[in-house]
C-alpha cells in the first residue's frame, strides 16, 4: 500500500498560475484507498504582507487524490511533531521543521 493509516505527510498543492496561493497541508493519514487519501491536519499558506508561511488554526479533514497530478506528497518521519511545524526562509529555499534536528527543504523560489 502506498500510504498507511497513521503516517504523517506534507502535501504541496501545485500552483498553475503565478498568482495562485501557496497551499500546503500537514497531517496524518486517516485512510487510503484506490489513490485517495483521507488526511486530518492543518493548512499552511503564505501571508502576502509578511511573505511568510503560517498555519491556519482550525483542524481540517481533506480527501486528496494522489493520482490527480495536482499534489506533491512528502512522507514525514514518525518522530516529527506536527503541532510544532514551522516554515523558515533559508537563503533561496524554505525549510520546514518542527524545531528538532529534523527539517525538510522545499523549493519555493517564486513564493515572493
Amino acid at each position: 500500500m502506498i500510504l498507511q493509516k497513521g503516517e504523517k505527510i506534507h502535501v504541496i498543492h501545485r500552483r498553475h498560475f503565478d498568482k495562485d496561493p501557496h497551499r500546503h497541508f500537514v497531517g496524518v493519514v486517516d485512510a487510503y484507498e484506490h489513490g485517495l487519501a483521507r488526511i486530518t491536519g492543518h493548512i499552511f499558506t503564505v501571508d502576502l504582507v509578511k511573505f511568510s508561511f503560517f498555519r491556519r488554526p482550525e483542524v481540517r479533514t481533506r480527501i486528496v487524490s494522489l493520482t490527480s497530478g495536482d499534489v506533491l506528497i512528502n512522507i514525514l518521519p514518525p518522530s516529527v511533531d506536527l503541532d510544532k511545524i514551522v516554515y523558515k526562509q533559508e537563503k533561496k529555499a524554505v525549510r520546514v521543521t518542527d524545531g528538532s534536528q529534523w527539517h525538510m527543504e522545499i523549493s519555493e523560489f517564486a513564493w515572493r
